[in-house]
């Protein structure tokens, strides 16, 4: 039986699945019960939707636990985990619903397994309101490793909205600790590439349209770095019909940004290109060190690291706000957020400076 219980309100500030996912796992890492209520209570679906529940009944499995109130539609959950089991896991969406965000609630929960882990996550791989999958892999990964956080991410089968049927299999090995990380200089951009898709019966000419548009709208602020944005027709590893694109900068230091958009009924390609290229120099103008979209991801991880995180942003997203409410409630973690005063800020920089609640394993 879990030693503590945690309530949090559902409908709080950005109010959706985010809440969900950082208060189940926080909830599992501390062996603690935790009771959520009014899920999703602003939104036109209020209540979990199949992704949500997946993602619940996944970290539920991962603990040996128990989950009550877990159907879709339901509005309250109750978690109480068990000690956290490494093994393979297999958590399906049966919907377009985001195997990142399978991947947001589950990935720290493994990280302080008895043993590793191996998570097949099916769903959808390229969705809309979600990280694509190659967020996950060519942005998320490479900076969560500055945290001590190792994991393979094998693109199986791509899925789209509305069918789904995507699979992607995540392996991690658990750490004994979480270090803590410092990204507050940005540096030069010096690098600008993506990939443009078109998969099921779209025509190839929607990827060439969707890389020309955007390599034209950097080229207008960016002009002495060679843009590489490859259009590429999804053959073997795609399930249903979708079109997108994904556009990634790296900094000198190490920073990594992205801009990304998919296609929708009756949007021209040209504008989903130009869409994600405006989402990339947007990520880029503010001079921070991680973007919009990893802001928010990296919370969780500064809470329980051991030791002082400091981050460069730009405009704090509600959905960070969000993250350092049900941390700060949920670990021993303070988070302070001040605009950055130097010579290279913006009107629109800030420091994400968070005291660790410095969470060990307690299998090593």
């Amino acid at each position: 039986m879990a030693a503590t219980s945690f309530e949090i309100d559902g409908s709080v500030m950005e109010g959706g699945g985010q809440i969900l996912r950082v208060s189940a796992a926080l909830s599992c890492i501390h062996g603690a019960s935790i009771r959520i209520n009014k899920i999703r209570a602003g939104r036109s679906t209020p209540g979990l939707r199949p992704q949500h529940l997946s993602g619940l009944e996944l970290v539920r499995d991962m603990t040996g636990g128990s989950l009550v109130g877990a159907m879709v539609g339901s509005t309250e959950i109750t978690l109480t985990p068990g000690k956290i089991k490494g093994g393979n896991r297999i958590a399906d969406t049966q919907t377009a619903g985001s195997v990142g965000l399978l991947l947001q609630v589950s990935l720290p929960c493994a990280l302080f397994a008895d043993g590793p882990s191996e998570l097949c996550l099916k769903g959808g791989t390229n969705a809309d309101m979600a990280p694509q999958i190659d967020y996950t892999i060519k942005v998320l990964k490479p900076i969560m490793e500055k945290f001590g956080v190792h994991f393979d991410c094998d693109l199986k089968m791509r899925g789209y909205y509305p069918k789904g049927g995507g699979e992607v299999v995540v392996k991690t090995s658990p750490v004994k600790e979480l270090s803590p990380i410092t990204m507050t200089d940005r540096g030069n951009i010096t690098k600008i590439y993506g990939r443009a898709f078109v998969a099921g019966v779209l025509p190839f000419k929607l990827a060439k349209d969707m890389s020309t548009a955007a390599v034209r709208t950097i080229r207008k602020e960016i002009k002495d770095l060679y843009v590489n944005i490859q259009a590429l027709q999804e053959k073997d590893k795609a399930c249903g019909n979708g079109n997108g694109i994904i556009i990634i900068a790296e900094s000198s230091t190490g920073c990594i940004f992205a801009g990304s958009a998919l296609g929708k009924k009756g949007v021209y390609a040209d504008k989903v290109g130009m869409e994600a290229a405006e989402m990339l120099l947007r990520n880029i103008r503010h001079n921070g060190c991680v973007d919009e979209f990893l802001q928010d991801q990296l919370i969780l991880f500064m809470a329980l690291a051991q030791g002082t995180s400091r981050i460069r942003t730009g405009p704090i997203t509600l959905h960070t706000q969000t993250a350092i409410h049900v941390a700060e409630q949920l670990t021993k973690a303070k988070f302070a957020v001040t605009k950055a005063e130097d010579e290279h800020s913006t009107s629109d920089t800030y420091i994400i400076e968070c005291q660790g609640a410095g969470v060990t394993n307690s299998n090593f």
